[in-house]
């Protein structure tokens, strides 16, 4: 084997071992606990939101996290105690001791809804619901679950592991039950 090859492998295998965790932060640490991990070259996505907000004598748009309290980060095993120690971090999320990990597809969707034009906010998790699929438009692939409000259409988007959702009006006509 050659020494590139070699290397590539060796890249494959550490990039295989890397998986999404949400962890769940102190109240409105979020945009710190993403910087840090961020200089320490730990990867992070915190899906954000624009809201007005208003104070006495102005409005002025902010962005704020779309999930409060949580921030998403992808590291392996041996990243797992820095991560822990970075300032604001409450806790990986997960089941007993064990942080659980996020599947790269909910991630995958939460980033095409954050790069699509579409508005979106924050939504319940829910429970029920049909499951579908996008088949056309910007979301094409991504699946969540359709709910109906006031006569119109969104797709939920969820990561199961922290119980959270994010919600997008949708047309009924792109989407197919999985």
């Amino acid at each position: 084997m050659s020494e590139d090859s070699v290397y590539q492998e060796k890249e494959r295998s550490q990039t295989s071992s890397l998986h999404w965790y949400a962890l769940r932060t102190k109240s409105r640490h979020e945009k710190l606990v993403r910087d840090q991990l961020d200089r320490q070259g730990i990867e992070p996505l915190l899906p954000t939101v624009k809201r007005l907000s208003q104070w006495k004598d102005r409005k002025k748009e902010i962005e704020v996290p779309l999930f409060s309290g949580y921030c998403f980060v992808r590291f392996s095993q041996q990243e797992k105690t820095p991560v822990q120690k970075v300032t604001g971090v409450v806790e990986i999320v997960g089941s007993g001791s064990r942080p659980e990990p996020i599947p790269e597809q909910e991630i995958d969707a939460l980033r095409r809804l954050m790069t699509s034009v579409l508005p979106y906010d924050p939504h319940p998790y829910l429970h029920e619901g049909m499951k579908v699929e996008v088949v056309r438009g910007p979301l094409q692939g991504v699946r969540g679950i359709l709910l109906r409000k006031e006569k119109r259409h969104r797709l939920v988007l969820g990561i199961r592991v922290i119980q959270q959702a994010a919600v997008v009006e949708i047309d009924v006509n792109d989407v197919e039950a999985v």
